[in-house]
This record gives C-alpha cells, structure tokens and sequence, in this order.
C-alpha cells in the first residue's frame, strides 16, 4: 500500500506551472479549474494533469504506475470504491479509475489544449458552480406534482404550485410602466435598495442553469424559484382579486418584470456580443457532426431555453390559478412558441445570424441537423419579427399572449383559460397604446399561424429524426424534450391544431 504525497513539479505534465509570459493568466484558468473535484478520487483538484482534472495524490499515483516495473492485482472483483480514504487501499482499481476517466501519458497538456478543448473545459467549471450555487440558494423540498392527465380523468382540486413573484426588478432598457401603490398589492412593496441587492445578487450569479438530464415537465412546474436562480414571489397573492381600476396596468407590469427576470440575456448583453461570430474552422467543426449529434446538442440547447419559459409561464398572472393539468397542457403545446418569439430577441439582422453556444451562428452552422427547410424558416420568422422591432414590453406581453391560449388542446378549464387570456390581451393593447403603436397589434396577430406552422415542422422533422435514430431519442434527449415533443400522443395532439 503506498501512501500519497504532495509531488514535486512533473516538467511534462504538472500543468500546475506556467510558463514564463503566462504565468498569470495560466494561473487564474488554474483556479478556477480547482472549482472540481479530482476525478479519481474527490479530493481537492490541483488542475489538468494526464488530460484529466485531479488532485497532487492521483497525478504522482499515475506517473508511477506508467513504470514498466509497475504491476498491480485486485484482491477482490476488480471493482473497490475509490475515493479519498480509499483510494490507497487498491492500486489496480484505482489505476483502472484513472484510464476509465482518460488518464493517459500522451495527453495534451493544458497549456496546449485547444481552444475547443479549453471551452469544453470552463463549461465543466461553470456547470459545476451552477451546482454548488443551486445548493447553497435551495431552502425548501419541492411539492409532488401529479402526474399529466387527460381531460377525461376526474379532476382535482389544484393546489399552490407556484412559488412567490419576485419584488419589482430595477433593470431597465425603457421606461418603466407605472406601478401602483404598495397597498393595493403586497408582494410589489419593495424597498429600492433591497430590489437593487437582490437584483445585482441575481445578475452576478450569472443565470444559474438547470439540468437538461433530469428536469421534466412536473418537476420543474414545481421546482422553488430559488433552486434555479430567481428571486421567489409570494404564492398566497390573488390575481383575479385585482382592482378593476388598476387590473391592466399591473397585469402589464407584472409580466414585464417576469420576462425580464426569466429571459436568458439581457438586450445589452446581446448588443456587445452581436458581431461575435464563429469562424469557418468552428462552423466546420459543427457541420462535422454526425446527425444524431447534432439533434442531441441543439436538443439539449433547446431544452435550456423551454426550461426559462417554464419558470416565466409560472409568474404570469392568474397562470398558477388554472389546474395543474391545465398548466401543463399550455406549456406542452405553447412553450415552443415562446421559444421561437425569445429567439428573435437573439438575432442580428445585418448579417442573418443567431446567438447559439456563445457566438452568433448562420443557417449553415446547422447544416448536419439534416433540415434545412425547417432551419431556414425559423430563421426567417426571426428575421420578420425583428423587423417589426417590438421594445421588450410589448416582447414580454406577447410571449405571454402566445402562451396563454384557450383553445389548446386537452384544457379541462377553458373558460379559466380564457379568462387569463382576455387580461393579458388587454394588457398587451394596453402597453401599444401607450406607446402609440397600436397598429402592431395585427402584425402580431399575424404571427401566430405562422408560429404553429413551425412547431408543426419542428414535430414532423423529430417525427423524421426518431425513425432514423430512436435508441438516441430514448436514451440521450433530455427528459424535458421527450415529454414536451416527443411522444407519439403529443406528436399527433400537435400537429392537429
């Protein structure tokens, strides 16, 4: 048994050490590598070493057991735990962990790692902090959701599913809409300078993500606001108890602040990255992709914008009043949608490109996802709906108004639905009327044919992709994405209205 100690620098592969020019900047990539754990064992990592991110006691374990006079043998099956108080107790699985995780003497050291390799890399990190900060921030257990039923099972009465609406956001790109006084609604009295913490508390943390792997429909209806990154808002408030006099206008500020709250970039955000573009080694790398590759990536890319349409459908008003069923049934048929107008949000129009994976991508960055009819169209939707240059408001409200749609399929309550639906109509003439633009609001009527023609394209080319390619659409589409688009019942419910 051989016991671990700090090593002394390894001049081929320490990647600990910098070289002379870069020492700074190696160092601080270093520290935020140290964000993992080592691989191997769980240690406190110390950087890449052997092309895997380890502590000080697994790289010296590996350099030493690359010797020619090294051999070791399990006493058991061949299959011991190894983590840190183990990891010393069998040689021969704990060097079986290290080449299952990549170890190798001919790794690339950091230092020469590709750019591709580095992104890869920090995205791990990132991911990993995500984590540490959903743990951190994650005060209650959420509540079971039942499962989906159809409208023909007996209904229950619905409970709070919704978490608590976040105290009024202070960003702004325009004007706010007038509020009204704290009296009339509780949860909007919020102290200025409490907001602007909370608000730059939520920013700083970089819009903590959501795991693709596991989220499904239910889940995430009953997820805490708080475990994915946003500020709660108090479930016992009563929409339709509202004030007539001052229903609209808090209605519109209210779905405002929500979109601003749950959108995944701000507008500056996108502005200092629009001619941030891929370059034509980066677009190859993509069109190189296998098809299911390629499905999977976006289908996982994808998933992570649904998952911010979920959270904003929960705080528009009166959305938490409908059914748990109801409220599935709209996002199943309607998050796709959003989805599609946020998308414009994301796209320059001078040079036809949309933000995808950091930079902004062209159509023929997709080429490998084999359908191009239906890439070019949605590209085309994005582009016409730009040009009508809608302010974020009148974004947010119209998010809310493709959303909120009564006659969507398997809805126990429609006259409820419509009910939402009426106010976030008047809320939307509302906010064009006061920005004395009310002849947008065809133009955006008009949009909606459009939007369903899409997701009916988007079902008929999964449709298409799943024949080719069903072992990946069971085994490695996020669960989110099968339960939204994916099952047969689901596909032909869509596609028919």
């Amino acid at each position: 048994m051989e016991n671990d100690e700090p090593e002394s620098p390894d001049p081929n592969h320490d990647n600990t050490q910098s070289k002379r020019g870069n020492s700074v900047h190696k160092k601080s990539h270093l520290t935020q590598i140290e964000v993992i754990p080592c691989k191997i064992c769980g240690d406190k990592s110390s950087g890449v070493h052997y092309g895997v991110i380890t502590c000080e006691g697994c790289k010296g374990f590996f350099r030493r057991s690359q010797s020619s006079s090294v051999q070791y043998s399990c006493s058991r099956q061949s299959n011991c735990p190894i983590d840190r108080a183990s990891r010393n107790r069998c040689q021969s699985c704990r060097l079986k962990k290290c080449v299952a995780q990549g170890m190798s003497r001919d790794a690339v050291k950091f230092g020469r790692m590709s750019k591709r390799q580095r992104d890869s890399l920090f995205a791990e990190v990132e991911r990993h902090r995500q984590q540490q900060r959903l743990q951190a921030s994650s005060v209650q257990e959420p509540q079971s959701l039942p499962a989906y039923r159809s409208s023909k099972e007996p209904r229950e009465q619905s409970s709070h599913l919704i978490p608590p609406l976040p105290p009024a956001y202070p960003y702004s790109v325009e004007p706010e809409l007038p509020g009204c006084p704290p009296e009339v609604h509780p949860y909007l009295e919020c102290r200025i300078g409490e907001a602007q913490a909370q608000s730059l508390a939520y920013r700083s943390s970089h819009r903590r993500g959501f795991d693709s792997t596991r989220s499904t429909p239910e889940a995430i209806l009953n997820m805490n606001g708080s475990e994915m990154g946003f500020h709660p808002f108090d479930p016992e408030s009563s929409f339709f108890s509202y004030p007539t006099s001052l229903h609209i206008e808090e209605i519109s500020a209210s779905i405002v602040r929500s979109h601003r709250e749950t959108t995944q970039y701000r507008p500056e955000e996108l502005q200092a990255l629009r001619w941030k573009v891929f370059s034509r080694e980066e677009i190859h790398a993509y069109q190189s992709k296998s098809v299911d590759e390629m499905w999977q990536h976006c289908a996982v890319r994808l998933t992570d914008a649904v998952q911010y349409v979920v959270e904003f459908a929960k705080r528009i008003p009166g959305f938490r009043q409908l059914c748990q069923n109801d409220q599935i049934a709209l996002l199943k048929s309607g998050s796709m949608e959003v989805v599609l107008v946020r998308m414009s949000r994301m796209f320059n129009t001078e040079n036809n490109t949309v933000f995808f994976d950091g930079k902004f991508a062209g159509t023929e960055l997709f080429k490998s996802l084999a359908c191009s009819d239906l890439i070019a169209a949605v590209f085309d939707f994005a582009h016409n709906l730009c040009a009508l240059r809608l302010t974020e408001q009148q974004m947010a409200v119209f998010t809310a108004l493709v959303l909120i749609n009564a006659d969507r399929p398997c809805l126990e309550d429609r006259e409820r639905v419509q009910k939402v639906r009426r106010d976030v109509e008047l809320a939307l003439s509302h906010i064009l009327h006061r920005d004395n633009q009310e002849s947008l609001l065809h133009k955006l009527y008009q949009r909606v044919p459009l939007l369903k023609s899409l997701c009916a394209l988007h079902i008929e080319k999964l449709r298409w992709f799943r024949q080719l390619y069903p072992l990946t659409v069971h085994s490695l589409f996020p669960p989110l994405y099968k339960e939204l688009f994916g099952s047969d019942t689901d596909i032909q419910t869509l596609t028919t209205h």
